[in-house]
């Protein structure tokens, strides 16, 4: 399985996040975007372009725009890539406890 470790970068930066989180709340627009946040067209369109290249979101024509959706492939790879790094953690901590125990007894 490919795993989308892009996604979780394109979400650090806060703006992006929010982008994000209301085109998941439904499909929106740049404009419809603009309209809610205090950030410009062309900085929304930059964000979703990111957005795009992480395959969190797809666009879908409609006239002389784009309709933006979550894109569920790409986001499920991004939760298959941050299962696996937090299962890492998980068995990484269990090796250390089981360590400590060893050296008490």
């Amino acid at each position: 399985m490919v795993y989308n470790y892009a996604g979780v970068v394109a979400l650090a930066d806060p703006t992006r996040r929010k982008v994000f989180e209301l085109v998941a709340e439904g499909p929106r627009s740049v404009a419809n975007l603009a309209r809610i946040l205090p950030v410009s067209q062309p900085a929304i369109s930059h964000h979703l372009k990111v957005l795009r290249e992480a395959r969190l979101v797809r666009a879908e024509p409609r006239g002389a725009s784009n309709i933006y959706h979550v894109d569920p492939h790409g986001l499920g790879e991004m939760r298959a890539w941050l299962d696996q790094m937090w299962g890492n953690a998980l068995d990484a901590f269990r090796n250390e406890i089981n360590k400590a125990k060893e050296r008490k007894e």
